[in-house]
């Protein structure tokens, strides 16, 4: 009840007239609440706003994207002994929150005439080894004068983004062809690989399947029609790319919405953003932790 004088008057009383009539209306005396304001904070009060500071400087860095796991497994990281329902009612009581995710429309045209790949994947996202399975999938990013269209192709191992292209058409040749080849040279595969996607013109059209066929080692998989789970992955590296990067920004041209890309992926998602399919583990400290192992 003393605490409600505050949003009754305001953080402080405007008049002594205002003050008594909001002590009268709360059915409290005025020396209850002069002594509720002068008493130390508890231990647990200092706890919780050190804490509370904490959590919003995470939640800064992460521009608002990180939910109260993310953020609890960051404080962990940080040191803190808390558990994950404190800081969950903390973000609550205080209007802190994750940026929400909003629907997007999809971007496959698997109206052809083209051979469609089994699926090999079959929701099983999890490797033992790197280039064992990638996934790939198309996007869309709209500018002030157009839109721009990314591709990805992902590792399923560290979930790292090893392969990407932005274009201005969803051509072949300017979406899975140069993501393609960007993967190949950044993690070149020397044992069998599965590369799944969906069933896009572009994955299935003369031009790439070529690319793929040079490598005896590579299996191509394509998703079973209008399942989107079975490409979870990829659908969920969209999701946050959006949410964490582009929905609350406005690109004036289509130079900006690719330098956002560029900045997302090479210095956020690829090196310092937890995930929790790693254990709440940048991809960064993934490698450096299974180094090690390999190591020893």
């Amino acid at each position: 009840a003393i605490k409600a004088i505050k949003f009754t008057i305001g953080f402080t009383p405007a008049t002594k007239t205002d003050f008594t009539f909001s002590c009268r209306l709360l059915k409290i005396s005025t020396s209850s609440y002069y002594y509720w304001l002068k008493k130390p904070e508890s231990n647990r009060q200092i706890e919780n706003r050190k804490l509370l500071q904490a959590i919003a400087a995470i939640a800064q860095m992460s521009r608002h994207t990180y939910g109260s796991p993310r953020i609890w497994a960051e404080l962990r990281a940080q040191g803190y002994n808390v558990s994950k329902r404190r800081v969950a009612r903390l973000m609550k009581e205080n209007g802190i929150y994750a940026a929400t995710k909003r629907k997007f429309k999809v971007t496959t045209n698997s109206k052809h005439t083209y051979s469609i790949a089994l699926n090999l994947l079959k929701q099983r996202f999890m490797t033992s080894r790197k280039a064992q399975v990638w996934v790939s999938d198309i996007t869309y990013i709209k500018a002030n004068n157009g839109w721009v269209y990314l591709t990805v192709i992902i590792d399923l191992y560290d979930r790292k983004v090893i392969g990407w292209a932005i274009s201005h058409t969803m051509k072949a040749a300017d979406t899975i062809v140069p993501a393609w080849k960007m993967a190949i040279n950044n993690r070149p595969v020397y044992q069998p690989l599965i590369f799944h996607s969906d069933r896009g013109v572009q994955y299935a059209c003369d031009e790439f399947r070529k690319m793929i066929q040079n490598n005896a080692l590579i299996t191509q998989s394509m998703s079973r029609k209008a399942n989107c789970y079975d490409n979870a992955v990829a659908e969920s590296f969209f999701k946050s790319l959006k949410v964490e990067a582009i929905y609350r920004r406005f690109f004036g041209n289509k130079k900006q919405a690719e330098i956002a890309v560029f900045e997302y992926i090479e210095t956020r998602y690829n090196t310092n953003r937890s995930h929790s399919a790693l254990g709440g583990l940048t991809i960064k400290e993934f490698e450096n932790i299974n180094t090690l192992k390999h190591v020893a």
